[in-house]
């Protein structure tokens, strides 16, 4: 529940134990109705779909204010892969992370 973006498909169920509802289970539908999740699909192939044309658009996206987030990140966030992820970025190439 802490993401910005959930999507489901229509044939699942939640409980939310967060909202002391236990017990009781929440259709795809009723869920979107309580802003839980953003979008329900009809089948997974169609959430599939569309979550890889969001990533590929999100991709694709040009660098313009990157450069200060990643001022920020490096000021703020201190971790082995920071400097990982701004060589990728200038050698343009896949990260190798030590977290995963």
């Amino acid at each position: 529940m802490a993401c910005d973006i959930r999507y489901c498909t229509k044939d699942v169920f939640f409980s939310v134990k967060e909202l002391a509802l236990t017990g009781r289970r929440f259709s795809a539908l009723e869920a979107k109705s309580m802003g839980l999740v953003s979008t329900v699909f009809r089948s997974k192939t169609e959430m599939d779909e569309r979550i890889r044309a969001i990533a590929e658009g999100a991709g694709s996206l040009p660098w313009i204010g990157l450069d200060y987030v990643a001022t920020w990140n490096s000021a703020m966030l201190l971790s082995d892969d920071l400097p990982e992820a701004v060589l990728t970025h200038i050698q343009k190439r896949k990260p190798i992370l030590t977290w995963l």
